[in-house]
């Protein structure tokens, strides 16, 4: 009988694998529409503004990202956004002047800017394809990877596109 051996050459091939989601914030994120305390949904008064900030429960913010947005073409002055990040900053993990999208995006940058990638040096590493994933993230992969690896990829480890080798 004829016995032919299979070689898993993805494992062999010492390839390791950056997966992005794993550098994905789990901190939740929220929107703070300031529309809702204008006047008329369009002025900023500001003993009007102040009163009606005072009246919000800042603790529904607790350990949660912020995105302050204003979904009117209200001219804002940036003492309102000052006041709101006095209240917000109680509470907030995180404050922007952004929405939800925006903020997933940064924080999700700023986590992998400072996350330990010592152990991918001299390496041969694939960056793993994600169509989800904004492009942005593999711009700044590529960037903080290149220093350190012996080859850059991106895809799978059995069918990697190959970005570059040393």
């Amino acid at each position: 009988m004829n016995q032919e051996i299979f070689i898993n050459k993805a494992k062999t091939s010492g390839i390791i694998a950056l997966d992005l989601l794993d550098y994905k914030p789990t901190t939740e994120i929220v929107e703070l529409d300031i529309k809702d305390h204008l006047f008329m949904g369009m002025i900023v008064k500001e003993k009007e503004f102040k009163a009606s900030i005072a009246e919000v429960d800042f603790s529904i913010y607790n350990e949660k990202a912020v995105g302050i947005i204003c979904s009117t073409e209200a001219i804002i002055p940036p003492w309102a956004y000052m006041f709101l990040m006095e209240k917000l900053s109680l509470y907030a993990a995180y404050v922007d002047l952004n929405n939800s999208e925006t903020i997933l995006l940064d924080l999700w940058k700023r986590r992998l800017i400072y996350a330990d990638l010592k152990h991918f040096k001299n390496q041969k590493v694939v960056v793993r394809a994600n169509a989800d994933h904004d492009p942005a993230l593999y711009l700044l992969a590529a960037g903080l990877l290149k220093p350190l690896v012996k080859s850059l990829m991106y895809g799978e480890i059995g069918l990697p596109k190959v970005i570059f080798k040393t």
